[in-house]
């Protein structure tokens, strides 16, 4: 005989005591107070409240299994707990498309629905997965797809759920600026440029729309560190973006001319951004600013060719002339030829007679 032990506590509810051999829609009754039981169950304690001990005499093998001691509420309904939204681990930047998932569970009836909202817009979803999970209760999941934008540091995604236990819609909501990185722009500009000798140059490196404000700046001068004393502190606009802007004067000495002067971004621990100007000088000792020289080298190169053209030129003309003249005089010097007789005019049919004579 095998002695299957089960009792229960707290205050008496309404409602059926069975025993079931498996889970789920296979499951079969091995007991059930409001049937008349198998031939070979009985109950040890009789007509108790809370003691639903079963003994089964003459074990086979076939009874091998999992049984459950299942205890039935009278119309018993189950609330879904408050709804969770999950989102990726790491932050992606605008363009990608990355999944969000809503769980609930802990309801009963069955029948639920999960619906999505980007801000107060409705979203398609992929079907929902209802598991069950433990005494007649379940839970869901359900999971949207969203293409993230550069504007969506501000937007929200709301995961909604109706059950028939609830009198109103219970909601989860994500802020998609948690999981979005949007990289900044970054421009250099010199302010004069070109600049005089020993003038001071103001150089700007603005750093344009990027979320989250985790940047850092820092300025090279042909590749070599300068130390900058006020970077100021990230700007927030209206749309969650970020913007900044760095200064470093240098001075303009005629050493300096040409160097580069390099702005370096580091945003949200990712990989360097930067933008470079030039240090141009206007009135250099030697010969004017770099702009300044290669305008003269252009205009002599310019005079240069043509010189070289009208030199060209020039020689063809005289070495046609030559030619035409010695060939004139070459010809002066060849003898006439006399016409051939076959050449010599015939008399012709009336009688004109026509003579040649040599000259």
């Amino acid at each position: 005989m095998l002695t299957l032990n089960c009792t229960t506590s707290g205050m008496v509810i309404a409602g059926a005591v069975r025993w079931l051999k498996g889970w789920g829609s296979e499951n079969k009754t091995i007991y059930d107070l409001r049937d008349k039981p198998l031939p070979r169950v009985m109950r040890a304690v009789a007509g108790s409240d809370t003691d639903f001990t079963i003994h089964i005499r003459n074990v086979q093998p076939e009874d091998m299994g999992t049984y459950y001691c299942v205890k039935f509420v009278k119309g018993y309904t189950a609330k879904p707990s408050p709804p969770l939204v999950s989102g990726p681990e790491q932050r992606v930047s605008p363009g990608q498309s990355v999944p969000f998932t809503c769980t609930t569970g802990g309801f009963f009836p069955k029948e639920i629905v999960v619906k999505w909202f980007k801000n107060r817009d409705p979203m398609m979803a992929q079907q929902p997965q209802i598991t069950e999970w433990g005494v007649k209760t379940y839970n869901v999941s359900s999971t949207v797809m969203v293409t993230l934008q550069k504007d969506d540091v501000p937007s929200q995604l709301t995961c909604e759920v109706l059950h028939s236990t609830l009198l109103a819609p219970l909601r989860g909501s994500f802020q998609l600026s948690r999981v979005l990185r949007v990289p900044p722009s970054v421009e250099v500009r010199a302010e004069p440029s070109p600049a005089e000798l020993n003038k001071t140059v103001t150089f700007t490196c603005l750093v344009k729309e990027f979320y989250p404000a985790h940047v850092s700046v820092s300025w090279l001068e042909n590749g070599v560190d300068l130390k900058v004393q006020n970077i100021s502190q990230p700007r927030e606009f209206h749309s969650g973006l970020f913007e900044l802007r760095s200064q470093v004067e240098v001075q303009a000495t005629e050493e300096k001319n040409g160097s580069t002067i390099t702005c370096m971004v580091v945003h949200d621990a990712q990989d360097p951004a930067s933008s470079s100007a030039f240090l141009w000088i206007s009135n250099v000792a030697h010969g004017g600013s770099q702009l300044e020289k290669g305008e003269n080298f252009l205009s002599s190169l310019l005079l240069l060719w043509l010189g070289i053209l009208l030199e060209k030129a020039l020689l063809g003309g005289l070495l046609f002339f030559l030619f035409k003249r010695m060939k004139s005089k070459a010809l002066d010097m060849l003898p006439y030829p006399t016409p051939p007789q076959s050449l010599a005019p015939r008399a012709r049919s009336q009688g004109l007679v026509t003579a040649s004579s040599d000259v």
